[in-house]
């Protein structure tokens, strides 16, 4: 009974989980994508007696698959920042990080990712490596990663920037 009853539960929650998530992906310029929790009955465990996989439908017309087999890297990457998104208030993560998540996207996609990061920044510290000038001008904080050669070793350093600096670097 206890199963069963998780089992609703989580179908329940899954349901209200995808239409937060499309709800963010239409804002990041995915409004035709669908996203859904299939759920597979298995052996009674501890667990409970179902599986749930994330599955996407990107374009009109084709069937749902797993993330995977279907999303590029940037598709991905928004994704990532809807699902979080639409977790922060849930999620006991009070840092998120995010690498690149404006690979291979447009430049008023990268603004409303921007905007998007700077939403979740104010409940949630954010960290994210970008290269999109779109992104990084609504940073509070900015840091240059500097790479250099000493003794035939490459040696890392990160530098906070200043505001005049921080301009001169977006521009």
């Amino acid at each position: 009974a206890s199963a069963v009853s998780l089992s609703d539960a989580r179908k329940k929650a899954a349901e209200k989980l995808s239409a937060a998530i499309e709800q963010e992906l239409a804002y990041l310029d995915m409004k035709a994508v669908k996203f859904k929790t299939e759920f597979t009955q298995c052996d009674y465990g501890s667990d409970g007696i179902d599986k749930a996989e994330f599955v996407i439908k990107m374009n009109s017309g084709e069937g749902f698959h797993s993330l995977s087999k279907t999303a590029s890297g940037g598709e991905l990457s928004r994704l990532m920042l809807a699902l979080k998104s639409a977790l922060s208030e849930k999620e006991g993560a009070e840092t998120l990080i995010f690498d690149e998540i404006d690979t291979g996207i447009s430049g008023s996609t990268s603004r409303r990712i921007g905007i998007k990061l700077k939403r979740l920044a104010k409940k949630k510290q954010v960290i994210c490596v970008t290269h999109s000038a779109q992104v990084a001008s609504l940073s509070d904080s900015h840091f240059k990663v500097l790479k250099h050669i000493e003794n035939g070793r490459t040696i890392t350093s990160v530098l906070e920037l200043q505001y005049d600096e921080k301009v001169r670097e977006i521009a």
